[in-house]
């Protein structure tokens, strides 16, 4: 249903904030630092409001474009790599140098559909992001354009970021466009449309208003944004579509006001986030636990420690989903685990800290972090 509220939660603590090509370059489709030193203001103010902040910024092609003398967005899937390439270092520079001057580090990230297809990868990029996060570092996402292929390539940022989203299970994904939200029909056609202040990301109705881009620059429209937000949802995360032209527009967002479009989702974030591993990965294997490690995680929420498995079944790799089951076979939670079966059969039973002498080296001091792990 969609309604003409917007009842935000203020209480967030991680956004990932997707900016549009047209939040960042000119009149000249180049870079707009001015911009871009505007923008990093904000994100040291919500910094200061212990919110933690994930970038997917787009920006690079139409770097690339201006310093190739380019007037126009290429449709070659080469000449845009070639532009991607040429243009990814000053955004980074950008960003970098505009954030120093709040002592905020950045990390820059490249990432492919393949790194959030692969599991192995999946976890490692999602470990990253979580490290760089508690440093307090801001990572700016992008998609690694020069050597992706039309198979691989996640089409626009605003995917990119409901992906980025599910990895880091932000409670809000603030995609920042030149529109003002979701309206009800085209408002650049129809003087009537009304803005839908808030809706289900489910809501098919909303297939039927969605439009196409606005500008030459972007390669998104309104049904991209949907669909990231139907994406951000199976973690949990609450969408909000807002003009990035807006005055102290993420500031506003942070203190609740009433702005843009949100799109919610269908479950609490642990229910979503319990539907997605069990609808999207297969069981690979089980670790047999013994009574005080099921109560730890049942109980206690708690991360899988490899002292609580007395048993190993399986032949899975790191990042499969196993199941965590009792001695008497019954399933008390699934997750993603931290190291393959053999590894797991050589640290079993075993502390945390005698891992690197079994193995030689560590990848983590759980079995299956908390994060990774759902109770069933």
């Amino acid at each position: 249903m969609l309604t003409m509220k917007n009842n935000q939660n203020n209480n967030k603590k991680c956004w990932v904030i997707k900016i549009g090509s047209s939040q960042v370059t000119d009149a000249n489709q180049g870079l707009n630092r001015e911009a871009i030193a505007r923008w990093s203001e904000q994100f040291a103010q919500l910094k200061k409001r212990g919110i933690n902040l994930v970038l997917v910024s787009s920006g690079a092609v139409a770097e690339g474009m201006s310093r190739l003398g380019w007037k126009r967005r290429p449709h070659a899937l080469q000449e845009l790599q070639a532009a991607a390439a040429v243009g990814q270092m000053g955004l980074i520079q950008a960003y970098e140098s505009s954030l120093q001057r709040f002592n905020i580090h950045t990390a820059q990230i490249l990432l492919t559909h393949e790194d959030i297809k692969n599991r192995q990868h999946y976890l490692n990029a999602k470990h990253t992001l979580k490290t760089l996060i508690k440093l307090g570092v801001i990572p700016v996402i992008n998609e690694n354009d020069t050597i992706t292929t039309d198979e691989i390539r996640f089409g626009d940022n605003d995917n990119l970021a409901a992906m980025v989203a599910n990895l880091v299970e932000a409670d809000r994904l603030v995609i920042l466009t030149d529109q003002a939200g979701l309206f009800s029909n085209d408002p650049r056609k129809d003087k009537d449309a009304v803005l839908i202040a808030q809706a289900k990301a489910s809501d098919p109705t909303l297939d039927k208003i969605a439009g196409g881009a606005a500008t030459n620059i972007g390669s998104g429209g309104m049904k991209t944004k949907i669909e990231a937000a139907r994406r951000a949802a199976r973690s949990g995360t609450v969408t909000s579509i807002v003009d990035g032209s807006e005055k102290l527009v993420l500031m506003r967002l942070a203190i609740g006001e009433s702005i843009g479009t949100v799109l919610t989702a269908d479950s609490e974030p642990m229910a979503a986030r319990k539907q997605w591993l069990a609808g999207q990965l297969q069981i690979r294997g089980k670790l047999v636990l013994d009574t005080g490690a099921v109560a730890v995680l049942t109980q206690q929420g708690k991360s899988l420690l490899p002292v609580g498995v007395t048993e190993v079944q399986g032949n899975f790799k790191r990042g499969d989903l196993v199941a965590c089951v009792d001695k008497n076979g019954h399933e008390v939670a699934r997750g993603l685990v931290n190291y393959d079966a053999v590894e797991a059969n050589k640290i079993k039973g075993f502390a945390s800290s005698e891992i690197e002498d079994k193995l030689g080296y560590v990848d983590g001091p759980e079995l299956i972090h908390r994060d990774d792990l759902v109770v069933t």
